[in-house]
Parts: structure tokens; C-alpha cells; sequence
């Protein structure tokens, strides 16, 4: 049982968790739009979300522990490596306006980690977006909505209209709501000076909050010229089960609570639409 545990975690801290999470939260919007499953454009995107937070995450690490690794973390590292040519695989087969378009996303992911502006703006010694007071959590939300519902839809060339901008504004609040677990359970580790959500208005506050998003998150819907019924209640048990992960979140959650629970919430609205609808 050791190696399995030992598995698990590796599949969770080598970032395969969270990259299914944008995986199938691209997925959700192809089938939302009814577009043909785009094999190269989801596997670029697993790919590359894997590569791009495990260099997130583990920049630092390895640039202060290059010398003498552990073999953890070379792990991670080879695996990263090879995730990464599989993305230049993958991203080769998209269109050139795809590809324009995912520069821009990369070259945000390369800044959050990467010190790079003066030191009067910054909370810590690191320099770089991350370390903003308060800009965190929408950054993130902000990439998630880009990537997760204009990419596969300019991949696909389908027109901007009403709807795919409201559900740019759904997967926004949604992104924002599946955060506020992880600032909560950081509460005790994070600095004062990142003015997170649960540090301003504190964790019940910031649950009611939370609530709140996911209201406007799910009436949004209604609001779109075609929409399905299966989609509507999917909509409805998978915004039910965000608000009871949200409001039983605390400091002293367990492990993987947040690391595996909650990040596997996309997977789940996924697997509801492909039985359902």
C-alpha cells in the first residue's frame, strides 16, 4: 500500500490532478458549444498545464537545489521534461491564431514565477505577479477563463457571441469559488501582505461570498439564448456539491481536501455531462 499512497502523491504534486481539472473543464466548453472532441487541442492542454505548474510551483526549489535534488523532485522534473515535448507535439498541429494566443497565457505563467519587476511592489523577495497583494486569485481565474473557454472555441473557430461571453463570466466566478478552499486552508502560512479573500473579510465572510458567486455563477445560465436541460441540471448538482465543499472548507482541512477534492470538481461536471446529456 506504500507505493500506491506513494503514487498518489506523486500524481497530485507532478500536477496530472490539476491538469485533468483544465482538461476537462475544456472539454466541458466543447461540449457546451456542441464541437467535436479536439484530441490535439486537449491533449496540448493537459500538457502544457502540466508543464506550466510544475515550473510555477518548483522554480524555486530547483533553482536554489539544483546541486543535490531529491529524488523526488527529479522525478517530477524528468516527467515535466517529457510532458513538455509532448506540448510542443501537440501545440504544432493548432492553428497559428491558437498559438498567438497561447503565447500571451505563457508569457503570464512565465512572470508569475519569474522576479522581474522593482521590489517596492512586492510583498516578499520573490519579485513576480504571484506576489501582488490581492491579485492572486483573479489572475489565476483570469487564465483559467481564457484558456478553458476562447481557446478551443478560436481553435475551432466558433464566433464570440452572448453566450460564450457569459459563460466566460460563469467559468470566471466558478475559477474564483474553487480558489477560496485553497486560500482558506493557506490561511495560517500565507503573509498578511497577500491580502487573500479569508486575510480581508475572514473565512466565514468570505464563504458567504463564495455562496454569492455561485448564484450569480448559476443564473447566468438562464440568461443564454440556447442552453439544454441536461446542462441546466448539471449546472444545478454540480453548483450544489461547489457550495457544500466551499462551506465545510476550514484551516485544519485534510490533505488532499482541497489538493485532490475540490481540484477534481471540473472532472466531475465533466463526467456528469458525458452520462447525461
Amino acid at each position: 500500500m506504500k507505493w500506491l499512497k506513494q503514487l498518489f502523491n506523486f500524481y497530485i504534486d507532478s500536477s496530472v490532478h490539476v491538469a485533468l481539472s483544465v482538461y476537462s473543464l475544456n472539454w466541458v466548453t466543447l461540449l457546451e458549444f456542441e464541437i467535436p472532441y479536439d484530441e490535439n487541442l486537449l491533449y496540448f492542454i493537459f500538457f502544457a498545464s502540466i508543464t506550466g505548474y510544475n515550473f510555477v510551483k518548483y522554480f524555486g526549489v530547483a533553482k536554489f537545489h539544483h546541486r543535490r535534488l531529491t529524488s523526488w523532485l527529479k522525478a517530477i522534473q524528468i516527467f515535466s521534461f517529457f510532458c513538455f515535448l509532448l506540448m510542443c507535439y501537440y501545440g504544432l498541429q493548432l492553428s497559428h491564431k491558437s498559438l498567438f494566443y497561447i503565447l500571451g497565457f505563457g508569457v503570464v505563467t512565465f512572470l508569475y514565477a519569474m522576479p522581474f519587476l522593482p521590489k517596492h511592489m512586492f510583498l516578499d523577495k520573490q519579485h513576480n505577479l504571484r506576489s501582488i497583494g490581492g491579485l492572486k486569485i483573479y489572475l489565476i481565474a483570469l487564465v483559467w477563463t481564457g484558456v478553458t473557454v476562447f481557446l478551443p472555441l478560436i481553435e475551432n473557430t466558433y464566433q464570440i457571441n452572448n453566450d460564450v461571453i457569459l459563460t466566460a463570466v460563469q467559468r470566471f466566478l466558478f475559477i474564483i469559488v474553487l480558489m477560496l478552499p485553497f486560500e482558506i486552508r493557506d490561511l495560517n502560512y500565507d503573509s498578511l501582505k497577500l491580502s487573500t479573500m479569508p486575510q480581508i473579510i475572514g473565512v466565514k465572510q468570505t464563504k458567504i461570498m463564495g455562496v454569492l458567486l455561485l448564484v450569480v455563477f448559476y443564473f447566468a445560465e438562464f440568461f443564454k439564448n440556447d442552453t439544454a436541460f441536461c446542462s441546466i441540471a448539471t449546472l444545478s448538482i454540480i453548483t450544489i456539491i461547489t457550495a457544500l465543499f466551499l462551506v465545510f472548507s476550514n484551516i485544519n482541512q485534510g490533505k488532499y481536501y482541497s489538493a485532490f477534492w475540490v481540484e477534481g470538481l471540473t472532472i466531475i461536471w465533466l463526467v456528469l455531462l458525458l452520462m447525461f446529456c
